[in-house]
């Protein structure tokens, strides 16, 4: 497949930024008992901490799916490309339960399955395999359906146990499914993440126009969405469960406006954090040479650096709380909290967050430009799936 840097010097940035959001979660001081977008317990920093790693997911599978349409237009080969995605989707779901959670937790005993961003991708690149043949102007129809729509569907009075809802409810919103003291967590509920990854399917086609020329048209998109989010989200009405309201000061106030949901990811999520995607890759190719450089690195082996980073971060997590003087036998590994004691505080302030961050993404640099040249010199068919 023909490589177009801006994608995969995006992606780059959004692995970057993520790690710094995982971060967060498992070693910040008040991560496990505040959300950082809680307006009556956030500071500023610790707000924008969060909002600017909500770039990272949609961009992600927004790109799995652009990725998608221009495998299949180098190979033209509907039946090899639909046989690639299918096992690969299947892979992916198999790999969040199983390498992803264990990083995520390090719980041998897998008291706590969540369906997450990998899961969502893998379950996107299944529907695709399906819908390959569909126009890829129908498809993105389609997808902007589901990211315009998808939020009517809490609005509609069902009976709290139909069969309608119960089916439909894991689908389009988070759904805890507990089970022989066990939870199933479905965090990224498929149908409106599969949305944005039809929209990136075709998307694709723009990646056929000439530079100039899908700078201009990503400009013209990337800015026209974040006005429409703008004017939907002033209205207040409808594209988000949690409308915006006056708080104690202007800052505060212009918080709680772009204070957007993304479980499951809201029509004015998609399009806040769509419109900046579609600005990156407008400029990513005038980016000075050394940013194109290092995001390259991460953006072309996105897979390995999600899966190794969960392991590092998560290390370093347990050297923290030895460090604090925290013992083997304190560490709770199967309540959620990553191996954090519940009901004693533990973890960082948020500069050492920062600084641990850079940290993450220095570490991973070299093994990450390994993986990448390995992968580009060999053809081992298992490459494909990393």
């Amino acid at each position: 497949m023909k490589r177009h840097p801006s994608i995969d010097i995006v992606r780059g940035i959004v692995m970057i930024i993520m790690a710094l959001d995982h971060v967060r979660d498992l070693m910040h001081i008040n991560s496990i008992t505040q959300s950082p977008t809680d307006l009556a317990t956030t500071s500023t920093l610790l707000f924008f901490t969060r909002f600017i790693t909500h770039l990272c997911a949609p961009t992600f599978v927004f790109l799995a799916g652009t990725s998608v349409y221009l495998s299949l237009q180098n190979t033209n080969n509907f039946t090899e490309t639909r046989q690639l995605l299918l096992k690969r989707g299947i892979w992916l779901i198999l790999l969040e339960f199983t390498i992803v959670n264990f990083g995520l937790f390090f719980d041998i005993g897998f008291h706590t399955l969540l369906f997450e961003v990998i899961a969502a991708i893998g379950f996107g690149f299944i529907a695709l395999s399906l819908l390959l043949k569909i126009r890829s102007k129908t498809l993105g129809i389609i997808g902007l359906l589901i990211l315009v729509f998808h939020n009517v569907l809490p609005l509609i009075p069902f009976a709290e146990n139909s069969v309608i809802k119960t089916v439909l409810a894991p689908f389009f919103s988070p759904v805890v499914f507990p089970f022989s003291g066990r939870a199933f967590i479905m965090g990224y509920p498929p149908i409106p993440w599969l949305g944005i990854m039809l929209v990136g399917f075709a998307t694709g086609k723009f990646f056929e126009l000439a530079e100039e020329k899908r700078k201009k048209l990503f400009t013209k998109i990337g800015l026209s969405t974040l006005v429409l989010f703008t004017i939907i989200r002033f209205i207040n009405i409808y594209g988000d469960p949690a409308l915006w309201t006056i708080q104690k000061n202007a800052v505060f106030t212009f918080l709680s406006f772009i204070n957007v949901t993304k479980y499951p990811p809201s029509l004015l999520f998609c399009l806040v954090t769509l419109g900046i995607t579609f600005l990156l890759l407008a400029f990513a190719d005038q980016f000075h040479s050394k940013v194109k450089k290092v995001t390259l690195v991460y953006g072309k082996v996105p897979l390995f650096y999600f899966v190794i980073h969960f392991y590092v971060i998560h290390i370093l997590t347990l050297g923290m709380l030895i460090i604090q003087g925290f013992d083997w036998s304190q560490f709770e590994f199967a309540s959620g909290t990553f191996g954090r004691p519940k009901g004693v505080e533990s973890g960082l302030p948020l500069w050492a967050i920062y600084l641990i961050w850079i940290f993450v993404v220095g570490l991973l640099y070299k093994p990450s430009q390994w993986f990448g040249k390995y992968k580009a010199e060999n053809i081992f068919w298992w490459l494909k799936y990393i």
